[in-house]
């Protein structure tokens, strides 16, 4: 079963190889736990740092059986977040956490 994926860009252009890199991201969330309802992601990059350049924000919301789970990962603080792909992993890889979680609570 795919999980509906729902995707928006905020001040960020959309590309073929980002929504396909995200795609591949929610089929391995998928692989993992497949009882995920629902998956929202958006990219956004809010504004222009004169030191760091554009940095990546990335918000995945999960909708699961019993409870939602969502990952904000904001770039204040991480410079590498000026690779819109580090940002994508670096939001996957948390949210693949806290699924991990989730699913040890709830077995």
């Amino acid at each position: 079963m795919a999980i509906p994926l729902q995707l928006t860009f905020h001040n960020v252009q959309s590309s073929a190889s980002v929504e396909e890199k995200i795609r591949e991201n929610v089929q391995k969330l998928e692989r993992f736990y497949n009882r995920v309802i629902n998956c929202r992601v958006t990219v956004d990059a809010p504004h222009r740092n004169q030191r760091k350049g554009n940095l990546y924000h990335v918000r995945i919301d999960l909708t699961l059986p019993k409870e939602n789970i969502i990952v904000n990962h904001n770039p204040s603080d991480e410079t590498s977040h000026a690779d819109i792909y580090i940002a994508i992993r670096d939001a996957f890889e948390t949210a693949r956490r806290q699924l991990q979680d989730y699913t040890n609570l709830h077995q």
